[in-house]
């Protein structure tokens, strides 16, 4: 019997990425597969599903409890991540395995039935607080959203900016020494909190256009690694609870490549926010370094409970 065919992106998936840089892939995984993974969320809270008086936590970060690989769980998720990414053997082994450290957003009775404009935000950020910007980082592969419940316009999806994207790459260009992953030079402090850097809210601010990441339960958005996004406000306060799971390359992304047909649709994407069909010659001048997050030096954040 033959072999079942690998999932592929459809070319008008594939277009939709190179013009906004993700897709959504619907139907990665069951509603009974996410209820093995989310189906405790309210126990793991210690607050009532039906009381949002005990809804004391906005956003919770949860630590992990499963594990399993990707191509077993949503097989669908990760064939279109080693597409993006130019094949599997790209991947780094550990990015094949996702966790239940699930993130939950109950909104706040003060932003109940608000809708501030997307550009005034806080927190506006590309992800990868734990290394030294490049353009080509492995580090940060692809940013990964899988919906654990259905979610709604206005109800926490996740926003993003792809417009901004170009202004994150280009400065990465500018910049082959490296920056801080706030995007300052890499020896400056930032002055106060580091993740409320001007960088990203400057940018969004002269942008227009914003998308709201919704979807059904089991879905999976698949978003390039320069993707400016922000937690948006959860107005209908409908509990909102999906995963980040890293993804990271064996090798950093090559821009220079001597065949055109080997750039990855990641590359190919980044390319054409600068306006280039290749940058001959481009090498980073700095040291790749990890750095200590922000997160891990503030205990006051939230947290599991």
């Amino acid at each position: 019997m033959p072999a079942k065919p690998k999932y592929k992106l459809s070319q008008e998936q594939i277009d939709h990425f190179i013009r906004y840089g993700y897709v959504r892939l619907p139907d990665c995984f069951s509603r009974e597969k996410a209820a093995e993974w989310a189906g405790d969320v309210w126990t793991r809270l210690g607050v009532s599903p039906t009381d949002k008086s005990t809804w004391t936590t906005e956003i919770t970060h949860m630590g992990d409890n499963k594990e399993e690989p990707v191509r077993t769980f949503a097989p669908k998720a990760w064939a279109a991540i080693c597409e993006l990414l130019g094949g599997e053997d790209r991947v780094a082994p550990e990015s094949a395995i996702w966790n239940d450290a699930l993130i939950v957003n109950l909104g706040s009775p003060e932003s109940e039935g608000t809708w501030p404009h997307p550009a005034d935000l806080p927190g506006w950020h590309v992800d990868g607080d734990f290394f030294t910007h490049f353009l080509d980082s492995p580090e940060q592969a692809l940013l990964v959203i899988p919906l654990f419940t259905d979610i709604q316009d206005r109800a926490g999806g996740t926003m993003i900016c792809p417009e901004a994207m170009k202004y994150v790459a280009q400065h990465l260009y500018n910049h082959p020494e490296g920056v801080t992953p706030y995007m300052y030079p890499r020896d400056q402090e930032p002055v106060g909190n580091p993740p409320d850097t001007p960088f990203y809210s400057d940018i969004v601010k002269n942008c227009s256009d914003f998308h709201q990441m919704t979807g059904k339960v089991g879905d999976v958005v698949l978003l390039h690694p320069l993707m400016c996004h922000s937690i948006s406000v959860n107005s209908l306060r409908h509990p909102r609870v999906i995963t980040n799971p890293p993804v990271s390359l064996k090798q950093p992304f090559n821009f220079d490549r001597d065949d055109p047909s080997k750039y990855s649709l990641v590359e190919k994407k980044t390319l054409e926010m600068l306006g280039k069909d290749r940058l001959s010659g481009w090498k980073i001048e700095g040291k790749r370094e990890f750095v200590v997050p922000a997160r891990l030096k503030d205990t006051s954040g939230s947290s599991e409970s």
